[in-house]
């Protein structure tokens, strides 16, 4: 676990970073348009078919770090990335960019809090 006392927010915003570029590479990038077309607006379907092969990217990119290739890897990731994101503009930022990938845009009055 040296991986986590060396790990600061330059590296979360390397690894935020590489994770965009990885998911815009032209075979992840046609599987991925592949499955929001199959998908269409459902959330649901958005779920089980986008969000995976996010979450396989991520993996993928995540243990080039030296995290674990794993579930448990990414979980540990995004816990210690949300704590940067709070003081950090850009971690929040990036992981927003990531998270819209798999999360179709959601409208939201902000005078009631209702979703529309």
């Amino acid at each position: 676990m040296s991986y986590l006392s060396n790990f600061n927010a330059e590296t979360g915003k390397t690894i935020l970073v590489d994770i965009l570029k990885t998911v815009n590479q032209p075979e992840n990038s046609k599987k991925l348009a592949e499955a929001k077309a199959s998908s269409g607006k459902e959330m649901i379907k958005m779920m089980q078919n986008v969000f995976p092969l996010v979450m396989q990217i991520q993996i993928e990119v995540i243990k080039d770090y030296g995290f674990p290739g794993s579930r448990e890897g990414l979980v540990q990731f995004e816990q210690i990335i949300r704590e940067f994101e709070r003081e950090d503009v850009d971690i929040a930022r990036l992981r927003a960019q990531v998270r819209s990938i798999y999360l179709p845009p959601i409208n939201i009055n902000s005078t009631n809090d209702v979703l529309i």
